[in-house]
């Protein structure tokens, strides 16, 4: 019985630990890496070791950052990896046993691991610490006992994997496009070039006809393998080094090969959330199944608080506590005394936009908890929610109830405003915009009548104006106010019902046409305007004129308002008449000077609050004008405020805190504690809330209804189900990355993932604006990057007054440690970014009469790097040119690259030709600005007493023109030279520009304070959608080849010089001459 017992114990138990394996096989392990025993991973953020056949994991790491990037060195003892210890993300390694992680780099910039040298005595990784733009990276590599970092000659890279024998590289020259974009075929598709390091000549694997994405290559022996996308979907493949040969080794059509990493015949990838190992000698791929039982701090329920989390604000009608939407849940908060109560307490719901109702009894908010969002309409005192279903387009916002509390306005994402019945739940659709503007949503409400049955709102007319419009809740029909030759906003009535007031814009034509570069510098400016709704309405600021008043009878007058009984009678609202007829002749505007106003708010008759503020300063005030003073009075500094319904208190906002107080008074109390707050989230519940939404934004705001012929309903279908293997809500955002590229289009991306658990604390090492060198066991100062002391961005701390630090200086001590060259020169700047820094310099490397100066270290220096490089390439082209050639730079289409053209360009007009550099440009806006310049044709010449003859235009090149491009241009990098080749300005060189001409105008949050882009703006002409997804190919393509570069030459500026000189030679100007001065005496 003993031994039969023990049997059955020992099936039970061995039955369990199987079943228990199937049950817990663990996915969304990431980064994976292998050695000769071992694999590594990161799983949980955290990095992981195992048996290489999965058995037996074990957690490296824990820590508050992400680690990455792990790579096991040539031998297997050692790992390194990317972690943020100290909130960057730098290089560490530790044992692959186990132990302390030791800090290899320190520089402020972000630096990740690619490899290890052959011989493993150095760690290879990619870093942006001397680039001259942030778009490319550069390798160096470092001991991996510290030290000094060595840089590589390659040019720019990514991806880098050695060859067994340490004589070349394999690497990808650019970061890849395709992440979150599917079939990405445009200019800057992933390439894998082979590199020899003694000529520095490079051999590309060779792409099919129609191109392919080529990544993370991984040298093994003679062969490099890689993963493409050259088939469909990303698969793994080898390339035989000396025939040349490409092999396709996996054929997955579900889902792509992710990272991927090769060590003595095998290849460990990622697919399909799960890691597998391809076996070159067998040709098979194994699946790993690893089983991880840990404690999972991301899973667990927990309350979270902060004044981050507020999104939406109400006051409530007596001004007595705040209803806010706080992380996705409805809270009210008191305005001083009190406690906080949360209202839904729905952890994975997303509720927002809440609102009380005039009469106290309800607080209105959207909620999706039935998966879409609908309006619910709470009682404060029993709970109960009146439950509206919406069919508008998906998402909503910006709820006004009606001044008796029975109906309420809102808007959609569609620009559509709509008033709803909250007794018969019937919504009607009041109006829609004509055009679309950049935002999530738009606000057109203005305000309600006093007697609730009129809605005053604007829409975007087609010439991009508003125009103000009255709809009434009767007639269900709207009636213009402003004719559209202004831009009119805020239309809100004042409670008598005599007028309207309003926002109007006259000068608004340039700065409402939104997508034109051109305007970046124009300023609109408002009046405010009041129409008298009525005929026989005088004007409130009719020409005053004193009289003397008859008394009213005392008896007379204290009855006036009694029933008969003498009681006070209830004043019955009287309806209000609009006189339509002669309206426009009743608009007056008040005597308050132009400026930039929002937010006009009426409690009272003859009350007028609203924000003033700058667009050159960050104060704003809170200002009020009445009819009694006919003037404007500034009250206190706020920047924005709501009045309670009963229009004696007002919540106002002031330097980030909310107060309430007395209408028009200054807060005397605390501000509202929003502090207080604390909610409990349900990471599981809340994860599958975000996947829903993230997956709605898309389908809801998405340029294309048919989604580029994705089925939308079966992409959600096939990602959901990893949700529930995630282990971070890190994981939950690279699901959705998956599933997003299949939409397959550009400008696709997180432009935030929400808040974390746990953040390191960045730890800001500083910069000194300079490039050092190795001599005499010191670093020598071998470069200094000069700035405009004067301008904040491009302070360069070795060039400020008085600091007198020199080229060929050497650097002794920082802070008072004795420095040399076996250190790691950024170790001694941890944390000195905007202190003060002592630094003991020499001109000898031995000290003799060192000084101490003390320098500021800035926390980046790209842009004095940025600088330096463009006005280079100035003096390049100038002394090529011999100074008939100007040269341009333009970082983007947006403010940087506005501002550039003014600095650069115009000193530059009297050239005779132009080069016109848009590598790496970061788009912005349509790009009319440099074009229409760029297009100015010769008027005239105009002649003076003194001085030289004038051209017109002045400021305008008429002879060649060149443009230079690259991969990384795109957007209105885009854009810009599709215009330049559309309008014949001239020749373009260098390289196909990246394909990302559908644009990205604003999106909502999740719950967790993420936001997904959903390209809404797209580019076509009458041959259709085009440049999305091709880019712009230059006239004449341009290798930057790492041969000519390590040479100190740039081959697209160099041949853009050629060019713009044989154009020249060919159609040389013609110089105007003055002509004789005319006669014009008659004899």
């Amino acid at each position: 019985m003993k031994n039969l017992h023990q049997l059955s114990l020992f099936l039970t138990v061995v039955l369990g630990a199987v079943l228990s394996s199937y049950a817990q096989q663990t996915k969304l392990m990431t980064y994976p890496a292998l050695s000769d025993n071992h694999i590594a991973f990161v799983y949980a953020e955290d990095l992981w070791v195992a048996n290489r056949d999965g058995s037996e994991p074990r957690r490296l790491t824990i820590d508050h950052g992400i680690e990455s990037n792990p790579v096991f060195s040539p031998d297997g003892t050692m790992i390194a990896f990317n972690a943020e210890y100290d909130g960057n993300s730098d290089v560490f390694i530790v044992p692959a046993k186990g132990g302390v992680p030791k800090r290899l780099t320190y520089h402020p910039y972000r630096e990740l691991v690619r490899d290890f040298t052959p011989d493993g005595k150095n760690v290879l990784f990619i870093s942006q610490r001397n680039t001259h733009t942030n778009r490319f990276a550069q390798l160096y590599t470092i001991p991996i006992d510290g030290g000094q970092v060595e840089q590589l000659p390659i040019p720019t890279a990514y991806h880098a994997s050695y060859s067994d024998d340490g004589k070349s590289i394999a690497y990808t020259p650019l970061s890849e496009a395709f992440t979150q974009w599917k079939h990405y075929r445009g200019g800057r598709v992933s390439r894998i070039w082979l590199y020899d390091t003694a000529s520095h000549k490079v051999e590309e694997i060779a792409k099919p006809e129609g191109g392919s994405n080529d990544t993370k290559p991984q040298w093994m022996d003679n062969v490099v393998y890689f993963k493409s996308d050259r088939n469909g979907e990303f698969n793994l493949y080898s390339y035989q080094t000396a025939t040349k040969e490409i092999k396709q080794l996996t054929d997955y059509k579900d889902f792509p090969v992710l990272d991927i990493n090769a060590h003595n015949g095998a290849v460990i990838f990622e697919q399909a959330g799960l890691l597998h190992i391809y076996d070159v000698s067998s040709d098979k791929v194994n699946t790993l199944t690893i089983n991880i039982s840990t404690d999972l701090l991301e899973l667990r329920p927990r309350f979270v608080s902060g004044s981050d989390y507020m999104r939406s604000l109400s006051i409530s009608p007596s001004g007595a506590r705040v209803v806010a939407d706080f992380r996705g849940e409805i809270v009210t908060v008191p305005a001083n005394k009190g406690d906080v109560k949360n209202l839904t307490n729905s952890a994975g719901t997303h509720e927002k936009f809440p609102e009380w109702s005039p009469n106290g009894k309800f607080i209105a908010y959207f909620s999706d908890d039935s998966g879409e969002y609908g309006l619910h309409i709470q009682n404060i005192k029993t709970n109960a929610i009146t439950k509206i279903s919406l069919s508008g387009t998906g998402f909503y916002a910006n709820i006004h109830w009606s001044p008796d509390s029975e109906k309420l306005c809102f808007i959609d994402n569609g620009r559509n405003l709509y008033v709803a019945e909250i007794s018969n739940k019937k919504v009607v659709k009041i109006a829609q915009d004509d055009r679309f503007v950049p935002g999530d949503l738009r606000e057109l409400f203005g305000s309600w009548s006093h007697d609730s049955n009129w809605v005053a709102y604007t829409k975007i007319i087609e010439t991009s104006f508003e125009q103000a419009f009255l709809y009434s809740t009767e007639a269900n029909k709207s009636y213009a106010v402003s004719d559209g030759l202004s831009s009119v906003s805020e239309p809100i009535f004042d409670p008598s019902g005599k007028y309207l007031y309003m926002l109007a814009s006259t000068d608004a034509g340039p700065v409402v046409n939104w997508f034109d570069q051109s305007n970046i510098d124009m300023e609109m400016n408002y009046s405010i305007y009041l129409v008298t709704l009525q005929k026989e309405v005088v004007s409130p600021l009719a020409k005053e004129n004193d009289v003397e008043e008859i008394a009213v009878a005392v008896e007379e007058e204290s009855t006036k308002g009694k029933d008969k009984k003498g009681k006070k009678e209830k004043e019955a609202k009287p309806v209000l008449k609009i006189d339509w007829e002669g309206l426009q002749q009743r608009i007056i505007s008040l005597p308050i000077g132009k400026g930039y106003y929002y937010n006009l708010q009426s409690p009272t008759e003859g009350e007028l609050y609203y924000v003033a503020s700058s667009y050159h300063s960050d104060k704003s005030t809170l200002q009020k004008f009445d009819f009694k003073d006919r003037a404007s009075k500034e009250l206190f500094e706020a920047g924005d405020f709501q009045i309670s319904a009963n229009g004696k208190k007002m919540l106002y906002q002031n330097k980030g805190a909310w107060f309430v107080a007395d209408i028009g008074e200054k807060a005397k109390e605390a501000p509202v504690n929003f502090g207080a707050i604390s909610v409990k989230i349900n990471p599981k519940e809340e994860w599958n809330n975000i996947f829903n939404e993230a997956w709605r934004v898309n389908r809801d705001y998405f340029y294309d209804p048919n989604m580029h012929g994705a089925d939308w309903n079966a992409m959600k279908e096939k990602y959901k189900p990893f949700i529930e293997y995630a282990s971070t809500k890190g994981d939950v955002y690279r699901v959705m990355e998956w599933m997003f590229s299949e939409i397959a289009v550009g400008h696709h991306r997180f432009s935030s993932r929400g808040d974390h658990l746990n953040s390191s604390e960045r730890i800001q090492g500083g910069l000194l604006g300079a490039d050092y060198q190795i001599s005499n066991n010191r670093y020598q100062i071998k470069k200094i990057y000069g700035g405009l002391n004067w301008t904040p961005d491009l302070r360069s701390p070795l060039t400020e007054p008085g600091i007198n630090v020199e080229e060929g200086d050497y650097i002794i001590a920082v802070n008072g440690k004795n420095i040399t060259a076996d250190a790691n020169f950024y170790s001694f700047f941890e944390n000195t970014a905007n202190k003060i820094t002592e630094l003991t310099i020499s001109k000898t490397a031995n000290g003799s009469n060192a000084r101490v100066v003390n320098v500021t270290p800035i926390a980046y220096d790209l842009d004095l790097r940025n600088r330096e490089w463009v006005e280079g390439n100035i003096k390049k082209v100038d002394k090529a040119t011999n100074g008939q050639v100007a040269y341009v730079y333009v970082p983007n289409t947006a403010g940087a690259g506005h501002e550039y053209f003014k600095r650069y360009f115009f000193p530059q007009a009297t050239k005779k030709a132009i080069i016109i550099d848009e590598r790496y440009n970061g788009g912005g806006s349509l790009a009319d600005y440099y074009i229409d310049i760029l297009k100015r044709p010769e008027q005239a010449y105009w002649n003076f007493r003194y001085g030289k003859d004038l051209k017109s235009p002045s400021a305008s090149i008429q002879g060649p023109k060149v443009m230079i491009t690259d991969e990384t241009a795109g957007s209105g990098g885009d854009y810009l030279p599709w215009m330049f080749r559309k309008f014949k300005l001239g020749t373009i060189v260098g390289k196909r520009t990246w394909g990302g001409l559908v644009g990205v105008l604003g999106y909502p949050e999740f719950i967790d304070g993420g936001i997904v882009t959903a390209p809404n703006v797209a580019f076509y002409t009458k041959d259709g959608f085009r440049v999305e997804n091709e880019g712009v190919a230059p006239d004449i393509e341009v290798e930057q080849l790492p041969e000519l570069i390590v040479k100190g030459h740039d081959p697209q500026l160099e041949k853009a010089i050629e060019v713009a000189l044989e154009q020249l030679k060919q159609n040389p100007p013609k110089e105007m001459q003055t002509p004789a001065y005319p006669n014009k005496v008659k004899n």
